[in-house]
Parts: C-alpha cells; sequence; structure tokens
C-alpha cells in the first residue's frame, strides 16, 4: 500500500511527511514542566531534529495542571534565545506554545512558524488578528478553565459534543478573523480539565471532531492519563505513550506532540510500512 503524504501549509513554504502522522518535539524552557526531560534548549531541540522531529515546540509557560501564570518578560526572556539559536543552525519549523500575542510576535520575527494555543486564541484578543496578519498556523486547544483550576471540574453530560462545539465555535471565530482553512489545526486538549474516561473517548474518537474537516494534533505525551492506564509515573510512561499515540494516528490524528522523538519516529515508520494508515473505529458498536 503506498502511503499518504501530509502536508502542513505554513505561512511560506509548505512541510510534508510520509510517514502516517508529522512528529513534534517539545521543548519546554521552563523550571516547572512535569517532566523535567523534556525542560532544555538549543541542544534538546537539535537531538530531537536529528532524530527525525517534523517541528520542534518550544514554550516558556507550562500549562500542566496547578502551573502559575508566567509575565511576558519572563517568556520572552526564555524562549527567545532558543528560538534564535535553533534558527541559526536549522530550518525545521518552530512551533510557539503561548497565549499572547506580544510573545508570538516576537517569535516570529525571530523565525518561529506555528502557534501552539492552548487556549483556542481567547486569552488574548490581538492574538487571532496577529495569525491572520502573519498568515502562520494556529493549533486551537480545548480546555475548560485556567490550569492552575482546570482539573477541579473534569464532569461533563457529552465530552465529545461538548468539546466538538467548543472547537467548532473557535474554528468559526479563527475564519471570522481572516484565518485561512488550511492553516487551522485541532488539540481536544487530552488532561486539560478532563478525567480518564473523557481523555480516552477523545482519544477514539479525535478524527471525528469538526467533522474531520481539520488536521488534529494529540499531546499525549507521558500524560497522567497514560500513568492511569499504565500505572506507571512520568519516567515510566513511554511504551504507554507509544501505544496511545498509535491507536490516536490510527482513529485520525496527524499530528503527535511528544518528549521521545526517536521512539515515535520508528513506530510511525514500523505503521506506515505495514500500510496501517487508514483510519478505523474503536467505538463500540
Amino acid at each position: 500500500m503506498e502511503s499518504r503524504r501530509l502536508e502542513l501549509h505554513l505561512a511560506g513554504r509548505i512541510i510534508t511527511t510520509r510517514r502516517p502522522a508529522f512528529v513534534m518535539g517539545i521543548v519546554n524552557c521552563t523550571p516547572d514542566s512535569f517532566f523535567k526531560e523534556s525542560r532544555g534548549g538549543v541542544d534538546e531541540a537539535l537531538k530531537m531534529v536529528c532524530e527525525g522531529a517534523d517541528i520542534i515546540d518550544i514554550g516558556g509557560e507550562s500549562t500542566r495542571p496547578g502551573a502559575s501564570y508566567v509575565d511576558e518578560d519572563e517568556e520572552l526572556r526564555r524562549i527567545i534565545p532558543v528560538i534564535e539559536g535553533l534558527r541559526k543552525q536549522s530550518d525545521v519549523p518552530i512551533s510557539v506554545d503561548t497565549r499572547k500575542s506580544s510573545v508570538m510576535r516576537a517569535a516570529f520575527d525571530c523565525g518561529a512558524d506555528i502557534l501552539n494555543d492552548v487556549s483556542a486564541l481567547a486569552d488574548d484578543s490581538d492574538m487571532a488578528s496577529l495569525v491572520s496578519e502573519l498568515g502562520i498556523p494556529a493549533i486551537l486547544m480545548h480546555r475548560r478553565g485556567d490550569p492552575d483550576v482546570m482539573q477541579d471540574n473534569t464532569s461533563y453530560a457529552d465530552i465529545f459534543s461538548e468539546v466538538d462545539d467548543f472547537l467548532s465555535r473557535r474554528v468559526a471565530f479563527a475564519r471570522d478573523m481572516g484565518i485561512a482553512e488550511d492553516k487551522i489545526i485541532l488539540d481536544p486538549g487530552i488532561g486539560f480539565g478532563k478525567n480518564l474516561g473523557g481523555n480516552i473517548e477523545l482519544i477514539k474518537r479525535c478524527g471525528e471532531l469538526c467533522g474531520g474537516e481539520y488536521p488534529v494534533l494529540m499531546a499525549l505525551s507521558r500524560k497522567s492519563c497514560v500513568g492511569e492506564m499504565t500505572g506507571r509515573d512520568a519516567d515510566g510512561r513511554l511504551y504507554g505513550t507509544l501505544a496511545a499515540d498509535l491507536v490516536s494516528v490510527l482513529c485520525g490524528a496527524s499530528i503527535l506532540r511528544v518528549h521521545d522523538v526517536a521512539p515515535c519516529v520508528d513506530s510511525l515508520n514500523v505503521l506506515g510500512a505495514l500500510g496501517s494508515s487508514k483510519k478505523i473505529s474503536f467505538r463500540e458498536a
């Protein structure tokens, strides 16, 4: 079976992969990210590029449950040197995990390509117009509540319908603000105001979000839901993460945000070689 080619439209170029999904490596320029091995800078980013990362995601504010707000100056101090240093040595697409338009503009000026916004353009009234002006892709994530309180309420009447409705409304907002359809990426926000059952439902149905019309990013790497399924702490969740990632790809995800690039690349290469890029359903009859 010939593998399909995935495309992602940046502001000035199109990137492609023949793997079943793009691999986004996580570099956290923070002192408090939940998985300490993801904390790093240019060297960590370049290592991930060598391991096959298609995109490097750089963040200066932790959004783990219980995390505190980081001000603009501190966020810029953390990420700009890393973006500048990486860009001097690689043309790999750079995603910036931020909720602040001023941070995204400064990052873009230094060579960043993609906005990864856990607020889905809601926390900063200038963000959507900036994304439209720059012509960059935006990852729109579902969450309920800010990081410091988001796990206080994880009950939903119908989690898939509520997440799907939220993302549909944010997509409509983005389109109304002039963001092109091919620059919109969805993220159901695994672990952001969800319990284990809700996370599992979203993993199994990720490809159905917004009618399957937009690329879906899944960020499952070493998260607490993988820990609940395996009984392991963050350091021991690699194998569980790989299994969850592959299931999400089979269910329609096209970008995987990961801490462990090389194992993810290997598992996707095997999946692609076996001709298993076709979407399947894990929903009960």
